[in-house]
């Protein structure tokens, strides 16, 4: 298995022994009485741990009210559970963040979705004459990805873990390769693009990006706990540790990810939040407080891809025909999903700590069980729904 393999996986298919024996967290609004949902929603949470990860939490906010849990432990090697409020990098989770403020600055007339990159970013790009804002917010303008050059070599990464990455040295990396396909004509997935976007914002605003999601969202939502780092390389207060897996003296190790320069993912996926910050903004988003209404139906109707992914939001229908919104996150050491009915009506967010194995099965049932509005009959070790995690990497 190559490096590469390992980094850009949610974990490693082989054999490994945790250091630490999982611990099982319990709901947090949990009643005593027996909740053969919340029970159920807390069996899928573990199995996420014992299919594939050093710990999980998750919180799910409906008509029933709150219900949060975590499964596995903090630390390996130390018993101490997954604190269920804990801190975490949201990686791609990101993305809806940037979109949502390039689409208020649209609202304002600041800004047009059809403006080529070429007047915002005069003499950055080759192609940037023909590459638009919208190409950017939908990943269609053809760029390569940065990501796939910086993330080539884990053990390079591990090294540069502390790196700061200027946004524009980031864009060189990829303004030198040739376009994957002509602007607007194909779909691919590109963390270039929010790069870019972070610099379309600063230039429009006069202000950093960061600042802009701060006082545009975060104060607004009172999401006090959310934060894009910059450069400063540590997750304050309560968190559970990310790993990346890496094959060292003949076997496969944990190396600790936790501390690192974020600064490598930018405006593509710096972000640090919480569960219940996570669902206090798409609530906000697809209930239209922080959008107007034509910008929230050209986030949500124009698609593009296999994935149906709208302007920086992606599209999953359930198997009882509900509709989610959301987008799903990957730094190393940490995935995230965070989705919403298209209703806003509920939310369910999740970060997981990969090591060792394939917890997709078990993310997905636990999807399914937290918006069926019922405990299933049966746990089923494949779930009829797919969410793709768009970024390995971020």
């Amino acid at each position: 298995m190559t490096t590469r393999r390992l980094l850009l996986r949610t974990g490693v298919t082989a054999t490994v022994a945790l250091t630490a024996g999982a611990v099982t967290g319990t709901s947090a609004a949990a009643a005593p009485a027996a909740h053969p949902r919340r029970d159920a929603l807390q069996q899928a949470l573990d199995d996420v741990v014992a299919l594939g990860a050093s710990g999980a939490l998750a919180e799910l906010r409906d008509g029933d009210g709150v219900w949060r849990g975590g499964s596995g432990v903090a630390e390996l090697g130390h018993s101490r559970p997954v604190p269920t409020d804990g801190r975490f990098r949201v990686g791609s989770v990101t993305k809806t963040f940037v979109a949502t403020v390039v689409l208020q600055l649209v609202g304002e007339g600041r800004l047009g979705l059809d403006d080529p990159v070429e007047r915002w970013l005069p003499k950055t790009l080759p192609a940037g004459d023909r590459i638009t804002v919208r190409h950017l917010l939908q990943h269609r303008s053809g760029l390569y990805n940065y990501t796939d050059e910086v993330l080539s070599r884990i053990e390079d990464f591990i090294r540069d873990r502390y790196r700061t990455y200027r946004p524009r040295d980031l864009v060189a990396l990829a303004a030198d390769k040739p376009l994957l396909f002509e602007p607007g004509t194909s779909w691919s997935y590109c963390n270039t693009n929010y790069i870019l976007l972070g610099l379309v914002i600063e230039r429009v605003t006069r202000r950093a990006y960061g600042d802009e999601i701060a006082r545009r969202i975060l104060r607004p939502l009172r999401a006090w706990r959310t934060e894009l780092p910059g450069t400063d390389p540590f997750i304050a207060g309560p968190h559970a540790h990310g790993y990346l897996p890496v094959e060292r003296d003949g076997g496969i190790q944990p190396v600790d990810i936790t501390a690192m320069n974020p600064s490598v993912a930018g405006a593509a996926g710096e972000m640090i939040s919480t569960a219940a910050d996570l669902n206090r903004f798409y609530r906000a988003l697809l209930t239209g407080r922080l959008l107007r209404p034509a910008q929230l139906r050209a986030m949500t109707t124009q698609l593009a891809g296999p994935l149906e992914y709208g302007l920086g939001i992606f599209r999953v229908p359930l198997p009882s025909g509900t509709m989610l919104w959301g987008h799903t996150g990957g730094i190393p050491g940490y995935v995230t999903y965070a989705l919403t009915t298209e209703d806003g009506g509920a939310q369910l967010a999740i970060s997981l700590n990969p090591w060792g194995g394939d917890p997709s099965p078990a993310l997905e049932q636990l999807v399914l069980t937290a918006f069926s509005g019922t405990a299933p009959t049966t746990r089923s070790a494949t779930a009829a729904v797919r969410i793709p995690l768009l970024d390995r990497g971020w």
